[in-house]
C-alpha cells in the first residue's frame, strides 16, 4: 500500500464513489458491523467502550503499540464478554495498523492514535476500503487535509470526524431554537476550548496515574503528555478547534449554503506551562523548567463567513481555570451563552436581563436526546460520546452520508495551520480554501434532523 501522501494519483471521483457505495452497502447487509479500532490509549478506551456496548457492532480488531493499553481494552472486551478481538502492534511496530486494516471483511475503524497520525491513517483506511471514523484532528499541515479529503473523493469510502461536542445537549437544544429562528438572522457566534490542561501536559510517567503527580513529559511521560505536550513546544496556533467551531458551523449551515472566507490569530506570550512547572510544583531545576513553549496561553482566532456572520474560537489550556467551551450564538432577536447559562430573546425576556436557559433547553430539547438520553446516560462526557459513535455507527448502516462529514473535518481542523501561518506571519488574515471547490453553494444541511443520528 503507498503511503506517500504527497503522491496520489488523483483519479475519477465518480468512479471511486461508486466504488465505496458498494463496500458500504455490503456492510450495512450484515447483522453486525465489524469494526477495528487503532489507538487504545485513554480516548480510545472511552469510544470502544460504546462500541461494545453496541449490539449490532463486532469489535474484531485491536491495535496500539503501547501493550499497557493494548491489555487494559483487551479487559474491557472480556468484561463485556465480548468475544476477543485481533490484536496487532504487540511489538511495538508503528505499521501494525496496515495488517489491521488488511483483514478480510472488515467494515470500519475508528481511529484514535496520536493527532499527527491521524492523516496517515485515515488516508491507509480509505484506500483500503474501510470506513473512517476518526477522532478529531484530521491532519496537521495543511496539505494533509487536502490530501485527506482528495482520497475520500478518489475511493468513496466513509469518513466521518467524531467531533462529540456536536451532539451535546444544550447545543443541540440551540441547534434547535436556531433553526426555529428565535435568535432571528445569526451575526456573530464565539466557541473554543479552554480547559486547563496543564495535568494532562504533564506527569509522572507512572501508567497508573495518566493525569499530574509531576513534570515530565514527551519520552518520560505517560498518556498524552507523551505526545501532546510536544505540540505546545512546536507550534503556535488555534491547536484544537473542532470542540468550538464544529456546533458554530452547523448553525452557520458551513458547506451548505454558507463557508469560511477569511480567517487571523492571534497569540498571547506563552508562560503558563513554564510558571506551572518552576512555580506550582516547585521544579525550577527540572528539565522541563527549562523548555521554551512557543504555544500562546491564550490564542484568539476569528473567521468571517460568507454569509456575513463572524466566528471567534479562542484556545486557552495552560493557566488556572475552570472549564468552559465558551459558547455565544448572537443573533437580530437575542443571544445564548453557555458560561452562565443563560439566554435573552427579545420580546420574550425583560429587557436588558438574561433568563436562566433551563426552560428553553427543556422547549426545544433535541428529538435525538428525547429518544436516546436514558440509552447515552452511561457515556463518557455527559452522553455526546454514545451519539457521536451512534451516528457513525448508525450511518454506516444505512449507507447514508456522514452527518459530520470530510468537508468539515477537513475545514474544521484546518484553522490550526492556518492560524498558525497567520500568527508567524505578524497576525495576517489569510483566504480560507473552499474545499469544496463550490459545492457549499448547493449543498443541503443533513445534520441531527430527526431522531435517527
Amino acid at each position: 500500500m503507498n503511503l506517500n501522501r504527497r503522491n496520489f494519483v488523483l483519479s475519477s471521483g465518480a468512479a471511486g464513489a461508486s466504488l465505496g457505495l458498494l463496500k458500504n452497502a455490503s456492510a450495512a447487509a450484515r447483522p453486525r458491523l465489524r469494526v477495528g479500532l487503532i489507538g487504545t490509549g485513554m480516548r480510545g478506551q472511552v469510544l470502544l467502550k460504546e462500541l461494545l456496548r453496541r449490539d449490532d457492532v463486532e469489535v474484531v480488531a485491536l491495535c496500539d503499540i503501547e501493550p499497557v493499553m493494548l491489555g487494559r481494552a483487551l479487559a474491557m472486551a472480556e468484561k463485556y464478554k465480548r468475544p476477543k478481538p485481533q490484536t496487532f502492534g504487540e511489538g511495538g511496530d508503528k505499521l501494525a495498523y496496515l495488517q489491521l486494516l488488511a483483514m478480510k471483511d472488515l467494515d470500519a475503524v475508528i481511529i484514535a492514535t496520536p493527532w499527527e497520525l491521524h492523516a496517515a491513517m485515515s488516508i491507509a483506511a480509505m484506500e483500503a476500503k474501510v470506513a473512517v471514523g476518526c477522532e478529531v484532528v484530521a491532519g496537521i499541515t495543511l496539505q494533509d487535509h487536502w490530501d485527506v479529503l482528495r482520497t475520500q473523493q478518489r475511493t468513496g469510502t466513509p469518513y466521518m470526524l467524531l467531533e462529540n461536542v456536536c451532539y451535546r445537549r444544550d447545543v443541540m437544544a440551540v441547534l434547535q431554537m436556531v433553526r426555529a429562528q428565535m435568535f432571528g438572522e445569526l451575526v456573530h457566534l464565539q466557541g473554543g476550548y479552554q480547559h486547563d490542561l496543564r495535568a494532562v501536559k504533564f506527569n509522572s510517567g507512572d501508567p497508573t496515574k495518566p493525569y499530574g503527580g509531576g513534570v515530565e513529559f514527551g519520552d518520560k511521560g505517560w498518556s498524552e503528555a507523551r505526545w501532546r505536550t510536544q505540540h505546545a513546544v512546536d507550534r503556535n496556533g488555534e491547536l484544537y478547534p473542532s470542540h468550538g467551531i464544529g456546533p458554530c458551523a452547523m448553525y452557520t449551515n458551513i458547506h451548505r449554503g454558507n463557508r469560511f472566507t477569511h480567517i487571523n490569530a492571534f497569540a498571547s506570550k506563552a508562560r503558563g506551562l513554564h510558571d506551572f512547572v518552576s512555580n506550582k510544583m516547585g521544579k525550577p531545576e527540572h528539565p522541563s523548567a527549562k523548555v521554551n513553549f512557543k504555544l500562546g496561553d491564550i490564542v484568539t482566532t476569528t473567521l468571517a463567513c460568507e454569509n456575513g456572520e463572524t466566528i471567534l474560537l479562542q484556545h486557552d489550556t495552560s493557566l488556572p481555570r475552570p472549564y468552559s467551551l465558551g459558547f455565544r450564538v448572537q443573533g437580530t432577536n437575542g443571544l445564548w451563552m453557555d458560561l452562565n447559562h443563560s439566554v435573552h430573546i427579545e420580546g420574550i425576556s425583560k429587557p436588558h436581563e438574561w433568563e436562566d436557559f433551563q426552560a428553553y433547553q427543556d422547549k426545544f430539547e433535541h428529538p435525538l436526546w428525547k429518544k436516546h438520553a436514558a440509552t447515552a446516560a452511561e457515556a463518557g462526557h455527559g452522553g455526546m460520546d454514545w451519539f457521536v459513535v451512534n451516528a457513525f455507527i448508525e450511518a454506516l448502516k444505512a449507507d447514508a452520508p456522514m452527518p459530520i462529514d470530510v468537508y468539515d473535518a477537513v475545514a474544521w481542523s484546518a484553522i490550526t495551520p492556518l492560524s498558525e501561518q497567520s500568527i508567524a506571519e505578524g497576525f495576517k488574515t489569510l483566504p480560507f480554501p473552499d474545499f469544496t471547490e463550490g459545492q457549499w453553494k448547493t449543498r443541503k444541511p443533513i445534520f441531527a434532523f430527526g431522531d435517527k443520528y
